[in-house]
């Protein structure tokens, strides 16, 4: 399809169109002035600020917190320059989602099952709903280790949190979330005054963050990669991209403030990096020399080793934002779900609208978080198996997820002159061979958790094996064919075609054999992943 200029309108709800009411501030629908002058500019970053910011504090939730804490607590700085590598992979990653929420005014979901048919939209709905319900699960642990270190009881704790996390989304008012969304984001701070008490030494900061080492030695290799692994896996979630997407266009941003939405998502990137880092380098200064170290529990016994090490004060801090970010986590990946599935059924699923308005969206929601809550409550409940349900499912939407995300944004009547460039589709090729190499070992790591460090290599060069393939196929069948350029002039006036009109992805050779690759690997994995359910069902 040639690329246009010409305003396009898309369908959409019309609770998402009008004035953007951000939690700082507000811009008129009718302001299309440009943004001169650093207050303007400003004031305008401030109304704007809160998708990227959200979805990145909400992933330095209960699940972060503990493989974080572990990295530092078994490996002391060691560890602290995967952090650095993930800015890159963090911010491409959203970026895409970002352009295609903006330009499109289409969650994520509804493109999947617009564009590549009801098998992969089911899928990816499914298999994220599931992923996201485990994952609520354990944010609710992490109130519950956060409630028993401050001496609070477990029951009253977990309920209140679920009255907190419930209220908050059913205020019939985007900017009343946001709100109390943000509120909760600044919490996070609350590492840095832990980590000012730890005091780790500057030295060794710098030092992990800048010199990438493998520590433990030859022996350890598998149980550090596996570590790096989770350390990815925990700051690159499938539910990520379904949340930003959605909520960016529930905010009603559209391209005219793309570049404020980008500097957003630097933001949130930026606390991200700070948070674990602090996490890393309390745990790694409390740790040191002690009998502790390379001894990880969960999140509680780190805050008592921080308490220990830099005072009561510093573990009471530690475990306050522990709870926060197990509330901030609780409340994106609820509304991720909530916002995927409204997608997918094609029901009204937005924050603007009241509970009467937007019955399925907000039930699914509330769902969500007190079956979550109710599952941590039961005793005899296996919330180790859930935990590790986790990290499975994860690992099986990884691929997809990377996947499609990439094929959206090279497909140009969907993002027209948004789409990717040369570099940047290089960069995120590699970026998504990455995580995929990253997710299969994970899967198997979790599905035999005996793999061996050899086993470990022997994927990784398999998966580079396959990358240099679809590489090489994609530059020959690139030779034969002369793309149009783009044009990509007045850009903030494009918008897509309603997805009625557009109907299915036109599907070359390499996208056929790319997808049917990503059938066999998802066969595969189900059915491991069956084996290892019914292994542990039965006792073995």
């Amino acid at each position: 399809m040639t690329t246009t200029t010409t305003t396009r309108s898309v369908a959409r709800d019309d609770a998402r169109v009008g004035d953007i009411r951000g939690a700082l501030g507000t811009i008129r629908r009718d302001d299309v002035t440009s943004r001169r002058g650093p207050r303007r500019k400003l004031m305008t970053l401030l109304a704007i600020v809160g998708p990227g910011l959200i979805v990145m504090v909400g992933d330095n939730d209960a699940g972060a917190f503990a493989t974080y804490g572990q990295a530092g607590q078994n490996y002391g700085t060691a560890l602290l320059w995967t952090l650095l590598l993930l800015v890159p992979v963090l911010y491409v990653n959203q970026e895409m989602v970002v352009r295609l929420g903006a330009v499109t005014g289409v969650g994520h979901a509804r493109l999947i099952l617009e564009r590549f048919g009801r098998f992969w939209g089911a899928f990816s709905v499914i298999d994220l709903f599931i992923l996201n319900a485990l994952t609520v699960v354990t944010e609710f642990i992490g109130i519950t280790l956060a409630a028993g270190y401050l001496g609070l009881p477990k029951v009253p704790a977990v309920l209140l949190a679920a009255a907190v996390i419930v209220a908050a989304a059913f205020t019939g008012s985007f900017r009343r979330f946001e709100r109390i969304a943000v509120t909760f984001c600044a919490g996070s701070l609350l590492l840095i005054p832990v980590y000012v008490m730890a005091h780790p030494a500057t030295s060794q900061m710098a030092r992990g963050f800048l010199t990438p080492t493998m520590p433990g030695g030859a022996g350890q290799l598998s149980a550090v990669m596996l570590l790096i692994i989770g350390i990815v896996g925990t700051t690159v979630a499938p539910w990520q991209l379904f949340f930003q997407q959605s909520y960016i266009i529930d905010k009603r941003i559209t391209p005219q403030f793309m570049r404020y939405e980008k500097a957003d998502l630097w933001l949130g990137v930026l606390i991200v990096v700070i948070g674990a880092g602090a996490i890393m380098g309390a745990a790694a200064a409390a740790f040191a020399g002690t009998s502790g170290a390379g001894t990880y529990t969960d999140s509680t016994g780190l805050a008592a080793g921080i308490a220990a090490h830099a005072g009561n004060a510093a573990g009471v801090l530690f475990a306050i934002a522990l709870l926060d970010a197990s509330i901030i986590g609780a409340f994106a990946v609820s509304l991720a779900t909530s916002y995927a599935l409204g997608d997918a059924l094609g029901v009204k699923h937005s924050l603007h609208r009241g509970v009467k308005q937007a019955k399925a969206f907000y039930a699914v929601y509330a769902l969500l978080i007190c079956t979550a809550a109710t599952l941590v409550l039961l005793p005899g409940t296996p919330l180790g198996l859930l935990t590790q349900g986790v990290q499975v499912l994860a690992g099986v939407l990884l691929p997809s997820a990377s996947m499609f995300l990439l094929l959206l944004c090279n497909d140009k009547d969907v993002l027209g002159p948004w789409v990717n460039g040369r570099g940047r589709n290089a960069f995120a090729a590699l970026v998504v061979a990455v995580l995929v190499t990253l997710s299969v070992i994970l899967t198997t790591s979790v599905l035999f958790p005996d793999i061996t460090t050899t086993a470990i290599l022997a994927i990784i060069a398999g998966c580079g094996l396959a990358a240099a393939a679809a590489l090489g196929f994609a530059l020959t069948t690139t030779r034969r064919t002369v793309a149009a350029p783009i044009d990509r002039q007045d850009r903030e006036n494009w918008r897509m075609t309603p997805l009625a009109e557009l109907g299915r992805a036109p599907m070359s050779a390499g996208r056929k054999l790319g997808i049917g690759a990503l059938r066999l690997y998802l066969a595969v994995a189900m059915i491991l992943v069956t084996i290892k359910v019914v292994q542990v069902a039965l006792g073995h």
